[in-house]
């Protein structure tokens, strides 16, 4: 019997892509949308969008694609009609690590899965897929984690979470606290500041100092993917001993000594609060 699975917000940009993915692989969907803009665009796709009190009811899985402060209020608001077993798949261990999803239905499946996007380097040889970051066109890996219900419903949440980011390198099992320990943390804690610095330091290379910003642009990017190559493995690591001891120094710098905190579960927790509750910074 093909599995019913609600996608709620089907028609955002996260779940619009799910909801696509999802009826290629064959599976029963219904694509639940409330915004005007969402309905259009499913509608654009001969997709048939839906009401809650239409969707849900019945279906196996609910995938909620949804913002993170919102999940859990929605998740709340359909409780009543969820029967035992269903299973809430939420696309971020935001709400679900912040306790933010119902308490009083251990009947219910959480399951937590995350696409890792497709790696920087990789064997794909189409132009559509060497072009594409997000994943869908390219293949990747995904991780999941299995927070409550039974152990026979991983395999359940995984081969739909498999369906909404195919195609599929590999597939990390987690806990909910190392899934939101790689996001928030590694992903937005750690890498997407030394991202965003990286910028700044191109926009201060142009503004401060003249250099051309395509110049700039330029010699950055290449050494990215020869340091990125090296340090993760994908070639020998053979900088210069210069650029060591210049990495050291500057690391006194750039880095502080506690960054390390940004992926202990007590931070992790605080930043997942912040992304669901506002609380904190």
């Amino acid at each position: 019997m093909t599995t019913s699975v609600a996608v709620l917000g089907a028609g955002g940009k996260m779940g619009f892509r799910a909801t696509r993915k999802l009826i290629e692989a064959g599976y029963d969907v219904r694509a639940v949308e409330i915004g005007e803009v969402g309905r259009n665009r499913l509608a654009e796709a001969s997709i048939t969008a839906v009401a809650m009190e239409q969707g849900i009811p019945g279906a196996k899985v609910v995938v909620m694609a949804l913002p993170d402060n919102v999940i859990g209020q929605v998740a709340r608001q359909i409780s009543s009609i969820l029967v035992r077993g269903t299973m809430l798949l939420i696309l971020d261990a935001a709400a679900p690590y912040a306790g933010d999803l119902p308490k009083d239905r251990p009947d219910l499946t959480y399951f937590v899965g995350h696409p890792c996007h497709p790696p920087l380097f990789n064997d794909e040889t189409e132009w559509a897929a060497r072009r594409d970051y997000h994943g869908g066109v390219a293949k990747q890996s995904i991780v999941c984690a299995l927070m409550q219900g039974p152990e026979e419903h991983y395999t359940l949440g995984e081969e739909v979470c498999k369906a909404m980011w195919s195609p599929i390198i590999e597939s990390h099992r987690l806990t909910v606290e190392q899934l939101a320990i790689l996001e928030p943390g590694l992903s937005e804690m750690v890498a997407m500041p030394f991202v965003d610095t990286m910028v700044e330091a191109v926009e201060e290379c142009e503004r401060k100092y003249g250099i051309p910003r395509k110049a700039a642009l330029d010699f950055l990017i290449g050494h990215l993917n020869v340091e990125i190559a090296m340090w993760f493995g994908y070639s020998p690591k053979v900088p210069s001993d210069a650029a060591l001891r210049l990495m050291r120094f500057a690391k006194g710098v750039v880095v502080r000594d506690d960054w390390r905190d940004a992926l202990s579960p007590a931070k992790v927790k605080e930043a997942s609060e912040l992304i669901v509750y506002g609380k904190g910074v």
